[in-house]
């Protein structure tokens, strides 16, 4: 006799992580809506919110993909800035490393390590000459901006 498929079993571990990541992302979209201007960034701390919890969800792998789909939908609607990329995945991806190395629930809030302490400074080196913030001026403005955006 076959034995019925266990929700949740090995072989839809996959599809079940595909699923979540694809809502992580959508909620990511549908909560940009409400931003806050700071500088040339828009400060969305539920993004951070929703990375925290899909870094210790999905892994560290699908939550910094489901951030970088979150981020690539929020700039081409026009609800989300550039600083999205540096920022959001490396955030949900720290969380997601926290988490396997520590198996605990509070790996949550190592968020604002990956955006402020990995993210500004990506971001201030690949954007902020677009901007003319300089080097120096750049990362400052904009951990300063990532760690608002991302500490709760």
């Amino acid at each position: 006799m076959v034995e019925p498929a266990t929700r949740g079993g090995a072989g839809h571990t996959g599809t079940r992580k595909l699923a979540l990541a694809g809502l992580f992302a959508a909620l990511g979209v549908l909560l940009s809506l409400f931003a806050i201007p700071v500088g040339g960034a828009r400060v969305l701390p539920f993004q951070h919110a929703i990375n925290a919890v899909a870094g210790v969800v999905l892994g560290p792998w699908w939550a910094a993909g489901a951030a970088l789909v979150a981020a690539t939908l929020r700039f081409s609607l026009g609800t989300g800035s550039l600083f999205a990329f540096p920022g959001s995945p490396f955030g949900a991806l720290v969380v997601g490393l926290v988490y396997v190395f520590m198996k605990r629930d509070e790996a949550a809030l190592s968020e604002p390590l990956g955006t402020v302490l990995v993210g500004a400074p990506l971001g201030a080196l690949l954007i902020s000459p677009f901007l003319d913030l300089g080097a120096a001026g750049g990362v400052g403005v904009l951990m300063v901006s990532f760690a608002l955006s991302s500490i709760p």
